[in-house]
């Protein structure tokens, strides 16, 4: 019988990159920072941080629990064409997706969100919607997790808890032909939980919603569900995580008999199609229930 196989041992290289890294996150919240809006490691997910970064061959780079914002784009326009080229700098002009330029965040939470104030943030003016000018987006993102590894052997462990977990977009990068000194980082995400929609636009300095009270709400509630199957899907990758790295043991020298064997591959077998069904089933839960939100703007613009 051919030994389970096990995880080499991480390299002094990618030792002192998680060394370094681990310095970071040790420093107190109250100081802590980094280029998230928020600036610090969301409280909703240092616990799955924490036991990634105990296990041997994996650290965490970037990290995000899942959030709802509400997005002011940057500017567009280009500058006037009776500007002085001499004597004015070059404008900058925001991207695809609005970024930079002038882009900033109205409204970020990284949990549910209960209650109406938060529509207070968005300071909408009365008055039409004229549909031009910057654009305001409303946005749920679910977890995003980067994370380091030592080895292909690593990567493939931690890409295999995702996709069991229901992180169907996961994936692996910098790999290299050479196996012996590759240390792949492993994006851990699902987009099938996330949605955006345009809901207002700001034009001469004031905001305008697109949408009616009802529809932001509504937006909202979505955002709320969508938090709650986050963090289920979250809980997923914990467990699997653990589940495999147990399996593949400290030297990978453990043996089973062939009876035992063929039982354990049963039961992970129905366990994962457990899972996937209920993946599947909540996902189509959430396109549901966006489909009568849309529905709804649609009659509210006279489109259906």
């Amino acid at each position: 019988m051919q030994p389970r196989p096990h995880l080499p041992g991480p390299s002094q290289a990618f030792a002192e990159k998680k060394t370094k890294i681990l310095d970071q996150l040790a420093v107190p919240e109250a100081e802590y920072t980094d280029l998230s809006p928020k600036g610090s490691v969301d409280r909703g997910i240092r616990h799955l941080i924490d036991e990634i970064n105990s296990a041997d061959g994996f650290v965490t780079t970037s990290s995000c629990a899942g959030r709802v914002s509400v997005f002011l784009q940057g500017r567009k326009a280009t500058p006037c064409a009776d500007a002085d080229a001499d004597e004015q700098p070059p404008a900058q002009v925001a991207g695809v997706g609005g970024k930079g330029a002038g882009g900033t965040w109205l409204y970020v939470s990284h949990d549910p969100v209960k209650g109406q104030d938060w529509l207070q943030s968005l300071e909408f003016e009365d008055g039409e919607a004229q549909r031009t000018g910057r654009l305001i987006h409303f946005k749920f993102e679910p977890m995003i997790l980067h994370v380091l590894t030592a080895s292909l052997a690593h990567a493939q462990l931690l890409l295999r808890s995702a996709l069991q977990a229901g992180f169907r977009e996961s994936g692996a990068v910098n790999l290299t032909a050479d196996s012996q000194s590759a240390a792949p980082i492993v994006a851990v995400r699902s987009m099938g939980l996330g949605f955006e929609s345009l809901v207002g636009h700001e034009f001469e300095g004031k905001r305008y919603a697109l949408v009616s009270g009802s529809y932001l709400r509504a937006l909202m509630d979505i955002g709320n569900e969508r938090f709650s199957e986050n963090t289920k899907r979250i809980e997923r990758f914990r467990g699997a995580f653990k589940e495999n790295l147990a399996r593949m043991g400290s030297d990978g020298r453990r043996w089973e008999d062939p009876a035992a064997r063929k039982e354990r591959m049963r039961a992970e077998g129905l366990r994962r199609k457990a899972m996937a069904a209920e993946v599947v089933a909540e996902e189509n839960g959430a396109r549901e229930s966006v489909d009568e939100v849309y529905e709804g703007v649609a009659l509210d613009f006279g489109l259906a």
